[in-house]
């Protein structure tokens, strides 16, 4: 029988998506176990690259136009799993990549794209959509998103807040939307609440630009709304575990959109069927652009290790760069630097290798 060994990478962020790591990742193998099966199973967990992994190639996606996280409009792509399931990653309608660094706008960014996004898939013909969470520009807790529903949201004096997380300290009144009929599933790659000191805020709004003043005023704005969706009967929005995932958009896709949050990591593997082929294999190569302790809690990479550890599968993780990994996983990574396709191929052969006890290339 010959030896068979399961690629099932996930994106390297900023540089590759799951399919093209994937296949740079077999080609090394390849050139280390000339005789070997080699399948490939790209990953995701709900952020980059879940389009990739999720629909093959030949797939129908589509450009749609939306608003953008600056309020000017954008290009968001819709996937089609089916003639009834749409799918999409929040990040293409409000990502922190559509932001030029010096224009990044924590206070005001909004999700309003990824609400038009839902809606568009659900007036296509979508049953259920779903929506990737991660990478976003935003802390508006989802309420940009819900005004592409219809909702609304208002201070004491009855006037329109403005767009962003900024204006959410000084809400008051929320209005209803325009009765969506599609089930929504958000997937999520962390279990951050919506608020408190552990919340979406503290832990993402400095990654957005806020400064501490900022942090301060979108938690204040957070926990106002979390205040007033307990008085509308949803009290446990703001513990909700992922509910503080790209800014709230958790937590504001439930609320708004009656959406389940799930986690996306489990979601995609069982979608791609990975543990029918885990079945088969005698080694897994997993991998992501930077692999660290953080890569084990609700990420793509770490879903596959803890799958392969309970199967008694040999494993071995390929990046770029790793610190700070648990010990007994078996990492094969790069100098720090961004890798080329080519790089990725040789660090695939060395994992090969290495698992296997051949010599060096």
């Amino acid at each position: 029988m010959p030896t068979v060994v399961l690629v099932s990478p996930t994106a390297f962020k900023g540089s590759f998506g799951p399919r093209q790591v994937a296949e740079a990742i077999a080609a090394g193998v390849r050139r280390a176990l000339p005789g070997a099966a080699v399948l490939s199973c790209p990953v995701a967990d709900g952020g980059d690259g879940l389009l990739d992994a999720v629909l093959p190639p030949g797939s129908l996606r589509e450009r749609v136009q939306v608003t953008g996280p600056l309020g000017t409009p954008v290009n968001a792509e819709l996937g089609w799993i089916d003639g009834e399931t749409a799918i999409f990653e929040s990040s293409s309608a409000c990502g922190l990549a559509l932001v030029p660094p010096d224009l990044r706008s924590p206070l005001t960014a909004t999700t309003r794209g990824v609400g038009e996004l839902v809606w568009e898939a659900a007036d296509r013909g979508a049953a259920t959509v779903v929506v990737g969470l991660g990478g976003s520009a935003t802390t508006d807790g989802g309420t940009g998103a819900a005004r592409g529903l219809g909702w609304t949201f208002q201070d004491v004096g009855g006037t329109a807040l403005a767009e962003g997380g900024g204006a959410l300290a000084d809400l008051a009144e929320i209005g209803g939307g325009w009765g969506l009929t599609a089930k929504v599933v958000a997937l999520t790659d962390v279990t951050t609440p919506l608020i408190g000191p552990a919340g979406s805020a503290h832990v993402f709004g400095p990654q957005k630009g806020a400064t501490p003043a900022d942090v301060e005023r979108l938690s204040a704005g957070l926990d106002r709304l979390a205040t007033l969706l307990a008085r509308q009967g949803r009290p446990e929005l703001g513990a909700l575990p992922g509910g503080g995932a790209a800014g709230g958009l958790g937590a504001g896709l439930a609320a708004f959109a009656r959406a389940t949050i799930t986690p996306g990591a489990s979601w995609v593997l069982d979608r791609v069927g990975f543990d029918a082929a885990l079945a088969k294999v005698d080694l897994v190569i997993t991998g992501e652009g930077a692999f660290d302790h953080t890569s084990l809690v609700g990420k793509a990479t770490g879903e596959v290790l803890r799958r392969a550890r309970a199967a008694r599968r040999k494993i071995t993780v390929v990046s770029a760069r790793s610190a700070d990994h648990p010990a007994g996983v078996h990492v094969v990574q790069g100098d720090g630097a961004t890798l080329s396709l080519d790089d990725v191929a040789a660090l695939g052969e060395r994992a090969a290798r290495e698992a296997f006890g051949l010599p060096a290339a």
